[in-house]
């Protein structure tokens, strides 16, 4: 059964921009959140993942994974897929 990916994300955002394609490089189906101008999702951002200053904020099945670069090392980890459920 596939994961559930959630991605925080604004705007102009080169990282979130790469995120997203390495996540539809590998076929996966992701709820987007744009924080630009909603500051009740960018709180709920900050909640779920306490620190956390930039975006994007990436949650595979409610767990909060970390950004772009955190995505691109489980990749090359080879630790991506088996948490995407592929």
């Amino acid at each position: 059964m596939a994961a559930k990916v959630e991605i925080y994300t604004k705007m102009f955002c080169g990282y979130c921009h790469r995120a997203k394609r390495l996540l539809d490089s590998k076929g996966v189906d992701y709820v987007e959140y744009d924080i630009t101008m909603d500051g009740k999702k960018r709180d709920e951002m900050r909640t779920r993942a306490p620190g956390a200053m930039t975006v994007p904020q990436i949650f595979i099945d409610g767990v909060a994974v970390g950004g772009s670069d955190d995505l691109a090392a489980l990749e090359r980890e080879g630790k991506l897929d088996g948490l995407l459920g592929h």
